[in-house]
């Protein structure tokens, strides 16, 4: 068992959590398995760079190396800027702890992990080399298990020195309410939250368009099928993500089917679709069901099917986007905005019948897997699915109806992303993320 002592650890704790609203922190890392030379391995895989480790303060005595390296006592190490090595310090003084902190390193711009004591190399290792090494074993089984193509693209990325990271390129002013003149008339057009059994994203989605200035309505299959509700009643309906009729394969196949061959249904949805005055979404599962019901909808005809990813596995990620020009009503004034969105499936690869169907669609195609260099990828796990050219988005000729594998209502506000810019370079002022535009999109076209 570790070594505790509880009021220096409630004191540690409460620091660090004033710290880190104080916006004092840049990175942070409890020092567990491996230690601390583990620790510092992982921060510098994290962020992609050198550093130099000096050991003097911290290791009274040469003999004492590997088991200051290598302890897994309760500690940890945290980065911050230079300019705010007082106040850090005197903040953790402050509560206690002045005796338990010292100043081990700094960043380096060699791209090597360094390790010195009494002025005398210890470790000096190139970073690559030590991540590929760290990484090996996991490869290895993700070969196994995984397509090993996806595998060894995957673990060729440590590879790449200057990956610039996720990043937000607008080329729309994020803070821009395209919706505010509609929202301020109080009138709030119905929207359809349909779901049916094992979907899990329709509190999500109904909250972004809650706040775009709709009235999202909760429609169950079953609603419609008893009657209780009917599209007629709705400006636009959106086909919400996750497993509809449980995990199983095909399963947004299976929900485009009990439309399809239920002929109140099919007359029901080809009648909404038939209507100039309606929009539709389907996003993940939602999108599949969509893609299935392209012999009903208006311009859909050359929409591709979604078959198991390339990677052969479930993917969940934050992943870099770019949006396309295109009649969608829902991109419009976004074309070439790159920003990170969140990924949730196990079944986005885009299939075409046809090379002249994949020609015919790319005017049609609103968004594509990009990599951090902000090119179209096919290349795991920038492209997470392996769909062609990384096609991930779909419209029709008239911009109405649109499909979507990535989940943009995940990540409407700034509060649900993984990462966002710092607070220096942020987009927005207020919690709304960039996504936001896409939802206030359709307010404006509904008018």
């Amino acid at each position: 068992m570790p070594d505790v002592d509880a009021n220096a650890l409630k004191a540690f704790f409460n620091v660090i959590q004033q710290l880190n609203r104080e916006h004092k922190l840049l990175a942070y890392h409890d020092r567990s398995d491996g230690g601390l030379l583990v620790t510092l391995c992982e921060m510098s895989f994290a962020g992609h760079t050198g550093i130099t480790i000096d050991l003097d303060q911290y290791c009274q005595d040469s003999a004492a190396i590997l088991p200051t390296l290598f302890n897994e006592e309760l500690g940890a190490v945290i980065q911050i800027e230079a300019s705010q090595h007082n106040n850090v310090m005197a903040a953790l003084s402050g509560a206690g702890l002045k005796n338990n902190c010292y100043v081990i390193g700094k960043l380096n711009d060699h791209d090597e992990i360094c390790f010195t004591k009494d002025k005398q190399l210890i470790i000096k290792e190139q970073r690559i080399d030590l991540q590929r090494t760290w990484s090996a074993t996991s490869h290895q089984m993700q070969k196994l298990r995984d397509n090993p193509r996806c595998a060894q693209q995957e673990y060729d990325r440590i590879l790449d020195k200057t990956d610039p990271g996720l990043q937000v390129e607008l080329t729309f002013k994020a803070n821009h309410d395209t919706a505010a003149a509609y929202i301020r008339t109080g009138i709030r057009p119905n929207i359809a939250v349909l779901r049916e059994q094992g979907v899990n994203g329709q509190v999500e989605m109904a909250a972004v368009f809650d706040r775009a200035g709709f009235t999202a309505v909760d429609v169950h299959m079953s609603d419609l099928i008893s009657g209780r509700l009917s599209l007629k009643d709705f400006k636009g309906f959106v086909a919400c993500g996750g497993f509809s009729y449980g995990d199983v394969l095909g399963a947004g196949e299976g929900w485009a089917k009990s439309i399809l061959f239920n002929p109140k249904l099919h007359d029901e949805f080809a009648r909404f679709f038939q209507r100039s005055d309606t929009f539709a979404l389907g996003v993940c599962n939602g999108c599949q069901m969509m893609s299935n019901l392209h012999t009903i909808i208006p311009g859909a005809k050359n929409w591709p099917h979604f078959g198991r990813n390339q990677s052969e596995q479930f993917e969940a990620r934050f992943a870099m986007v770019e949006i396309q020009d295109s009649p969608s009503l829902f991109f419009a004034g976004m074309a070439g905005s790159r920003m990170p969105i969140a990924v949730s499936h196990g079944e986005g690869l885009a299939e075409f019948s046809s090379n002249s169907n994949l020609s015919a669609i790319k005017s049609l195609v609103t968004m594509r897997f990009v990599d951090n260099y902000g090119e179209p990828s096919e290349t795991y796990p920038a492209n997470p699915n392996g769909s062609p050219q990384g096609m991930t988005g779909f419209t029709t000729s008239d911009g109405r109806f649109n499909i979507l594998m990535p989940h943009p209502e995940r990540v409407f506000r700034i509060a649900q992303h993984s990462w966002y810019p710092s607070e220096a370079n942020r987009i927005t002022d207020d919690d709304d993320a960039p996504w936001m535009r896409m939802f206030r999109n359709a307010r404006t076209w509904v008018g």
